[in-house]
């Protein structure tokens, strides 16, 4: 039986020569080893050697000196792990990831908090439903997520079976989709997948998938793993709404060399970044505003606008409320607390001009 080492197997994962060379620590050796994350939970990790899993823990002044950054470990980090006498695994140590996916959480008053969704990945399938999932403005925020990841992007049109408007809707993501972005519509249960996705799948390669409840995501990993890897479930009668079968993310290897990570639906999905680099994501806007009359034309009601009348209204509404959403979020508390005070102002002002105006 011929030897296979460490960083053989984990290929099979995702390690790249690249990645190994760029190590922030020596090559792990003894009871220490490199692993990838292959799931994250709230009082432990699971890691992946490239043959099988393990359950893990994190030191804490790991957690604590991610946290200072406002960062975490989550699934697809490359990490450096050491198993004590008591045959326990502990994660000592991070390797940079080269690429993260992030959304904001904000609780309506003051807390915003950055939740990395997955690391190291190379490709999102960005997957929406064909039935009552299917929504363009949506599918503008995974876009604008994935190009301030600096990640690529493939969107997935699933439960083709079910559209009876297919070519109509077809266009409609295609014409919505920045340039180099494929939009495929599949049938997951009856389609050959992995021949369909095959030029984003090649050995060492990283996808993840992301979308609602009920878009079929989970069956979309089953069709690419070959086997039933992830829980599926229907959609409600009344609104098509999934549920939430997929708790928790986890990264499957894929039989040619890939891997891929299955995630739960979001119900909500706020970007991470300021409003200069949401902007920034939305390619054919950015290109128009430069022609504007002012540099700080909110695209509104100002005069010499390239943009407002060129675009669609809806995707400039959507645009509008993503940046100042951006906005938003990089406030401090203190500083929402104060445009909230204004707020109130200007409407307690406005009431009073209107009752001057009645008499």
């Amino acid at each position: 039986m011929s030897f296979v080492s460490p960083y053989e197997r984990l290929q099979a994962i995702g390690l790249t020569p690249q990645l190994l060379s760029s190590l922030p620590f020596p090559p792990p050796e003894g009871e220490a080893a490199l692993m990838r994350v292959a799931e994250v939970h709230r009082d432990g990790l699971v890691l992946h050697d490239g043959e099988s899993t393990w359950p893990a823990r994190t030191r804490p002044a790991l957690i604590q000196a991610l946290a200072s950054q406002a960062d975490a470990l989550a699934v697809g980090d490359w990490v450096r792990a050491e198993r004590n006498t008591f045959g326990e695994w502990w994660v000592d140590a991070r390797v940079p990831p080269r690429t993260q996916l992030a959304r904001r959480l904000h609780d309506g008053r003051d807390k915003v908090e950055r939740v990395v969704l997955a690391s190291n990945v190379d490709t999102a399938l960005l997957v929406m439903g064909l039935d009552h999932d299917f929504n363009l403005r949506r599918l503008e925020r995974y876009l604008a997520l994935v190009r301030l990841a600096g990640v690529g992007a493939v969107v997935v049109l699933s439960k083709a079976d079910l559209c009876v408007d297919l070519g109509r809707r077809l266009r409609d993501a295609q014409t919505l989709a920045p340039a180099g972005v494929e939009v495929l519509a599949l049938d997951s249960l009856h389609d050959d997948v992995p021949s369909q996705l095959a030029p984003w799948l090649a050995p060492g390669q990283t996808l993840v998938l992301l979308g609602s409840s009920g878009a079929g995501k989970s069956t979309l990993a089953n069709a690419l793993c070959g086997e039933a890897v992830a829980a599926t479930g229907g959609t409600r009668r009344g609104d098509g709404r999934g549920r939430h079968t997929t708790t928790v993310r986890t990264l499957h290897p894929l039989p040619g060399g890939a891997c891929i990570v299955d995630t739960p639906g979001l119900r909500s999905l706020r970007l991470d970044g300021d409003a200069g680099d949401v902007a920034g994501a939305f390619d054919d806007i950015a290109a128009l505003a430069a022609q504007c009359r002012f540099r700080d034309c909110r695209h509104e009601g100002e005069p010499g606008c390239a943009v407002r009348g060129t675009v669609a209204p809806e995707r400039l509404k959507s645009f509008g409320k993503l940046v100042r959403e951006a906005q938003r979020d990089s406030m401090s508390a203190l500083q929402r607390r104060e445009q909230v005070a204004q707020w109130k102002a200007r409407s307690r002002i406005g009431r009073a001009n209107i009752r001057a105006k009645r008499g």
